[in-house]
């Protein structure tokens, strides 16, 4: 995967959504399992932090934990858990930026090239919002969104709006093609999937 992302890094601010309830992990949180010996939001910031202007996390519990890793935390401002959308809503109000992009805690082997790829896909058809597709199915919580789209956010999650697919459709959007790349979006929902991933990279084989 390579290319040149086309809008300045420092127009881009990366938002990890660390937010959730891991409800599939046994409420455990996602972002500080370790895996290969490091927590896996640490692979993820470390896969991020080339590719935008500055990085925030997203996270509502376990402050303490995520603050250790030196980026400002925003934490939901919309109770109960309501998902990636409040997330975004809070990366909205925290960034300075005008694109905000979206990438979740629990994906590890996250392409070293996500973000130029969407901001290509982005202005190339004049979308304010570009997601993740990988020819089988889209990965909606990898997006890059334009920051304008901020009140239009606030009004649809106020109206009891949840569905991130049925809030992008308000707005011009595009799919990114990732289908030369499916495994940048494996994420780990279980220890299960965890214990799995552990043992394809232990053994060395391709992500």
């Amino acid at each position: 995967m390579e290319g040149q992302a086309s809008l300045p890094l420092d127009d881009i601010t990366g938002l990890v959504l660390a937010g959730g309830r891991a409800q599939r992990m046994g409420g455990v949180d996602k972002g500080l399992v370790t895996l290969a010996g490091r927590p896996m939001v640490a692979h993820v910031l470390a896969a991020l932090r080339a590719q935008v202007g500055a990085i925030l996390i997203n996270a509502n519990r376990h402050l303490e934990q995520y603050a250790a890793f030196g980026h400002p935390l925003v934490a939901d401002r919309h109770e109960g858990f309501l998902g990636p959308l409040a997330g975004l809503a809070a990366g909205f109000d925290a960034a300075g930026s005008e694109y905000v992009v979206t990438v979740p805690c629990d994906s590890p082997l996250l392409g070293p090239d996500l973000v130029a790829r969407l901001a290509r896909a982005l202005t190339e058809n004049r979308a304010d919002i570009s997601f993740a597709h990988d020819g089988e199915r889209a990965h909606p919580v990898f997006a890059l969104v334009r920051r304008r789209l901020r009140e239009d956010l606030d009004a649809y999650l106020a109206a009891g709006g949840r569905k991130i697919d049925l809030w992008f459709a308000r707005h011009p959007h595009v799919a990114a093609d990732f289908s030369d790349c499916p495994d940048t979006f494996i994420n780990v929902n279980s220890p299960e999937e965890r214990e799995m991933l552990e043992a394809r990279l232990a053994e060395g084989a391709p992500c």
